[in-house]
């Protein structure tokens, strides 16, 4: 009864946002007359409600977890949250980095010489889905505002909150099987989770610092240090958390960093701007030169964090003995790529860039290859063998029916119940399992250099189940 009380109440409440957000939006048409601090308070009601949303529905959330945690239903949840935060994440992260793109492209593609006014920094003329655009930058901001701006926000900030709330779903609310490896540092999970929080936060300081030093005058010496401390960061993730955790806490830091900027210096900059522009006054340029510095640094953290977004499923990355290397490397490396496309949309070409960051990739391949194994293999290692050591440290988690106190389903739909199984994803086994050893998950069953080596040699040997 107090569960089904709960629920009503929490619905309740969520209904009445739902119907405020609507009576906001009739206000917001009608407002067009009414005074500047009348439309502040508006827009700052308009926020709490939908926060308050957010909040109310993580509440649901969170509530139905603890009905369930213990149960069969548990597994089953995490999955449905895993999908439905991961498709949200996914979303907002095209569109803003959509728009980091764009607009990137649009500063670097600007036409700043043939007939623009004086008031203009350039203007471009674009053909796209069957219709011709003139845009136009102003170098400050027009004499006049129009009624209407779109301000490019809202993606930053929900990208970010939903891969928040994914950092929780997938690695904190299992924190002992996905976030920890005692093999690496021994740690509870309050002190898990207070450590990779607390590292966006330190981390968003030092950036914020180093912006806000003379160094950022110096493009090469500020990317050079900012390059040392994003190396530090994923030193530090690699010896702290398991391998697959400490690349997904380097990208969230950085996608930390880049919601950050919008958050503290983008947007209070652009209001600034904007409120100046209302009253005739004159508009601070210098607002504009940090929004477009800080929108700079976002773009060439992108492909970093789309990266480390698909991660996860490149073993031969974070399953490397040095890691925090290997991420840094293919950073350094993405980042010089993008750097090269930056340069070529102003129409400015550099004859090294784009080699040096391909050789820099390319070579991180190369020292991430397997080496050969050198451990001898009896002549002939027989299926019954193999079987025994993948029911004994595979099955727990692969199978039709599994038994794992996380995973309630075969992750991926990987199972080892049959022979036939075994034998398809014997390459699947010789990469996770041999090469990078990434699995079982923080070798969550024990299994012994001998018992891989026995799965080598029975895969080198043909796999044959007979």
């Amino acid at each position: 009864m107090v569960h089904v009380l709960v629920y009503a109440v929490l619905s309740f409440i969520l209904l009445m946002l739902v119907i405020m957000t609507y009576q906001f939006h009739h206000l917001e048409k009608a407002s067009h007359d009414a005074t500047e601090d009348n439309k502040n308070h508006l827009n700052l009601s308009q926020g709490f409600v939908y926060t308050s949303l957010v909040l109310v529905i993580i509440a649901m959330i969170a509530y139905t977890w603890y009905l369930v945690k213990g149960t069969p239903y548990e597994g089953h949840l995490m999955e449905w949250l895993n999908i439905v935060v991961r498709l949200m994440h996914i979303t907002f992260g095209i569109a803003w980095i959509g728009a980091s793109f764009y607009f990137v492209f649009l500063e670097n593609a600007l036409n700043r010489t043939e007939d623009v006014r004086d008031e203009l920094a350039g203007n471009l003329w674009a053909v796209h889905g069957g219709g011709f655009y003139y845009l136009e930058k102003y170098k400050v901001a027009p004499k006049t505002l129009p009624k209407h701006l779109h301000w490019f926000k809202y993606e930053a900030y929900f990208t970010w909150v939903s891969g928040f709330s994914l950092l929780f779903v997938v690695y904190y609310f299992n924190a002992k099987a996905m976030l920890i490896d005692s093999t690496v540092m021994n740690l509870s999970a309050a002190q898990a989770i207070s450590i990779g929080v607390g590292s966006f936060v330190v981390a968003w300081l030092l950036y914020d610092l180093l912006c806000k030093s003379p160094l950022i005058k110096k493009p090469l010496a500020f990317a050079i240090i900012g390059f040392a401390l994003l190396t530090g960061f994923a030193w530090f993730y690699a010896h702290v958390f398991n391998a697959r955790a400490a690349y997904i806490h380097f990208g969230a830091m950085i996608g930390s960093l880049m919601a950050a900027n919008v958050f503290f210096v983008i947007i209070p900059g652009q209001k600034a701007m904007v409120a100046a522009a209302k009253i005739g006054q004159p508009v601070d340029p210098s607002y504009g030169k940090k929004a477009l510095a800080r929108s700079l640094h976002n773009n060439y953290f992108t492909l970093p964090v789309l990266f480390v977004m698909v991660s996860n499923h490149f073993p031969s990355t974070f399953g490397n003995a040095q890691s925090w290397a290997v991420l840094a490397a293919i950073s350094l490396g993405a980042a010089g790529v993008k750097h090269y496309l930056n340069l070529k949309e102003k129409g400015r070409y550099n004859v090294f860039i784009l080699p040096v960051s391909v050789a820099v990739l390319l070579a991180v391949c190369f020292v991430t290859a397997p080496q050969k194994n050198t451990d001898e293999c009896k002549p002939n290692v027989s299926f019954a063998e193999v079987n025994a050591i993948i029911q004994k440290r595979c099955v727990q988690c692969h199978s039709a029916k599994p038994t794992d106190d996380v995973y309630t389903a075969a992750p991926n739909g990987v199972m080892y119940d049959t022979p036939d199984q075994v034998v398809k994803k014997k390459d699947l086994i010789m990469q996770r399992v041999v090469i990078t050893k990434t699995m079982p998950q923080n070798n969550k069953t024990n299994i012994t250099p001998g018992e891989r080596n026995t799965l080598r040699c029975w895969i080198e040997q043909g796999a044959v189940v007979k």
